[in-house]
């Protein structure tokens, strides 16, 4: 590698640290990448604007302009706008214990078990919305944060440079384990749309039993 591309690459890497420590950590993909520290690498690489995360709002993007030098653009609207900060809510007595919303969350924020009901640590969501299209049976909802004085909060305001270091360790961990973890063999793999109906058919069949304990199965 010729020394100058060497000296590129470690300079857009040292750069992409500090863009994405200017970056909330909710781990949304609404700026359209796979996770904070990858639109912090599309920045630093010239590949991405800095006006593609929502959840930042304006000062998110004023931060960035301002630690980049260059003049803050509006919101992206093709990536969202700025408003409260919301959490999920998990609907206890809709949920079926298909644990596709654990699987979905970036931050382990949500707790439980298959077939077992599952609840969100409120504390942890970052209100990134990815749990929502992953419940087979629409028991996820989101809500403004209760109890906070600062629930018509938005952007910066809502959310706290210690919550985002919190968030991105909690994501980093995740990561970690998830690329360490045992493979599935190949024979128990199904594509998400096909694993999503086998659980809801799993799941029914339990409430039936339930409902009806001596149908047989």
């Amino acid at each position: 590698m010729p020394a100058e591309i060497g000296v590129t690459a470690a300079a857009n890497a040292s750069l992409a640290q500090r863009i994405d420590a200017l970056l909330p950590q909710t781990q949304c993909r609404r700026c359209g990448y796979p996770d904070c520290a990858g639109y912090a690498r599309a920045i630093a690489e010239g590949q991405a604007d800095i006006n593609r995360c929502p959840p930042g709002g304006a000062e998110g993007v004023a931060r960035l302009a301002t630690l980049l030098q260059r003049p803050a653009p509006p919101l992206d609207p093709e990536c969202g706008t700025e408003g409260q900060r919301r959490q999920a809510v998990i609907d206890p007595a809709q949920c079926i214990g298909c644990a596709l919303c654990l699987q979905a969350c970036p931050v382990d924020a949500i707790a439980g078990v298959a077939k077992r009901m599952h609840t969100v640590i409120e504390r942890w969501c970052t209100g990134c919305e990815l749990c929502l299209p992953a419940c087979p049976v629409d028991c996820i909802r989101m809500e403004p944060l209760a109890d906070s004085a600062d629930a018509e909060a938005t952007g910066w305001d809502a959310w706290s440079v210690g919550q985002a270091a919190e968030s991105r360790d909690r994501y980093i961990r995740q990561q970690r384990r998830r690329a360490t973890a045992q493979p599935r063999p190949a024979t128990e793999r199904h594509a998400p749309e096909d694993r999503k109906a086998e659980l809801l058919r799993a799941a029914l069949e339990r409430a039936r039993q339930r409902v009806a304990p001596g149908t047989p199965g």
